[in-house]
């Protein structure tokens, strides 16, 4: 990690669970007894408490807390009134050529773009190989199946426990989607979004991305679809089949046979 995280609660209730979820991600436990802004022996906390899991930057003037949280904010406006099968992401994906289909997110980070696809009726894996990023995830999860109008939604969504190298080539998914994590630009950090200045910090970009687009073929029955930032090169320097281009970004999509007779 490039910044140092320590899992940490205020709330005494849960300092056991604290502690247990501090040694299964193999990081430090801080019990929390000053407001984090005063916190200086670490630049991030995973903060445990009854709202859920989130990571927080300490120091003054930090900015709030990110949670993985898909019954509010943008997610649930998305959710609502994001496009449908409309979007990019869904063209990308082959959903204008069928539906249903089954995708593995294998870069799902907070889970925002498996949680759309799951709007749209795919059954969607997620693998997510940062320890604490996967456990805000499974705790978003967690928290959604009591939301009345979400549950059916994260049921349709799957977190794995291992990364997309450790999946049997024998298991198949429709489509295999990758958005690794990409090295901001100047012009791109000034407007970074909080959460993603957060993830760049303590994680930075993904070193092994081209190596990821292998194993997606071998996985994917019908299509891989890379996310990528513009002017950023082909994942692995392999031309894709196509492309979809977007206002601040592009899909390649690396076909390996049809969807339908059109393509």
């Amino acid at each position: 990690m490039l910044n140092s995280i320590a899992v940490a609660t205020i709330d005494k209730l849960l300092e056991a669970e604290s502690r247990l979820l501090s040694k299964s991600l193999d990081l430090d436990f801080l019990p929390l007894r000053e407001p984090i802004k005063f916190v200086s022996q670490y630049d991030y906390l995973l903060l445990n408490t009854q709202e859920g899991l989130a990571v927080a930057k300490t120091g003054k003037g930090a900015p709030k807390p990110v949670y993985v949280d898909f019954t509010s904010g943008a997610v649930d406006y998305r959710r609502r009134f994001g496009g449908g099968k409309g979007q990019d992401i869904a063209k990308a994906v082959g959903l204008n050529k069928r539906a249903n289909l089954s995708v593995l997110d294998a870069t799902a980070g907070l889970g925002r773009d498996a949680f759309v696809l799951a709007c749209l009726g795919c059954s969607v894996s997620l693998c997510e190989r940062v320890g604490f990023v996967r456990a805000m995830l499974k705790d978003g999860l967690y928290r959604a199946s009591f939301h009345f109008e979400v549950a059916e939604i994260t049921e349709k969504m799957q977190l794995l426990e291992t990364d997309i190298t450790a999946i049997d080539s024998s298991t198949k998914f429709d489509v295999v989607y990758l958005d690794p994590m990409y090295p901001h630009t100047e012009k791109s950090s000034a407007a970074a979004k909080k959460e993603m200045a957060f993830f760049r910090d303590l994680i930075g970009k993904d070193e092994d991305a081209d190596r990821l687009l292998p194993y997606a073929i071998a996985l994917a029955d019908y299509r891989v679809v890379v996310k990528r930032p513009k002017g950023a090169p082909y994942l692995n320097d392999v031309e894709p089949t196509y492309q979809l281009e977007g206002k601040s970004g592009r899909f390649d999509i690396y076909v390996s046979k049809s969807l339908d007779s059109s393509e």
